[in-house]
């Protein structure tokens, strides 16, 4: 019995290394941009107009997914929504593009990651208070749950990224900003 402990604690001093070296930042970020970089940056060019400078004017598309509620009063009309909500549009609409491509490259990892989650807090409540999207629920066996379920897998891998930076392959560890 004696032997299998010690088996066990070597292993596991071995995994905690490897872990502390790169697994887990790496692991994570392969999974964020297996899953999610693709769903973002495809919603986001869904969100600008066309043209060169189109990254400068958010469609009614974007209006409407963003702020359903303030596009519905203003009878679809862009003129008539107020340019303060035409500037939160605008920065969620660019947040698609710039948090994923930071941690694409890892840079920034953890500040692009913790301001994920707070995307992705802000995207669910939008979904389920503007767009009528079911929450689901924990605990339920449904493990397709469209919000709750499945956003909570979201922010686990972006926690990762949050408490442990990007890994030995990004750009933080390039210019030496994150150990």
């Amino acid at each position: 019995m004696i032997f299998l402990l010690d088996k066990y604690r070597h292993l596991a001093a071995r995994l905690a290394a490897l872990d502390n070296a790169w697994l887990m930042p790496v692991s994570a970020r392969f999974a964020f941009i297996a899953v999610l970089l693709g769903y973002y940056w495809s919603s986001a060019m869904t969100k600008f107009s066309d043209g060169f400078f189109g990254f400068l004017a958010p469609t009614l598309g974007a209006h409407y997914q963003i702020l359903p509620g303030i596009t519905e009063a203003a009878g679809y009309d862009l003129s008539a929504v107020n340019p303060f909500f035409t500037a939160i549009v605008l920065l969620g609409s660019w947040a698609e593009v710039i948090l994923p491509l930071l941690i694409l490259i890892g840079l920034f990892t953890r500040g692009a990651a913790l301001a994920m989650i707070g995307f992705v807090a802000v995207q669910s409540l939008v979904d389920v208070t503007g767009h009528d999207v079911m929450a689901g629920g924990w605990f339920d066996r449904a493990s397709d749950g469209l919000i709750l379920d499945q956003r909570l897998f979201w922010v686990f891998i972006l926690l990762v990224l949050v408490l442990k930076g990007a890994g030995p392959l990004s750009v933080d560890r390039a210019l030496d900003i994150d150990a």
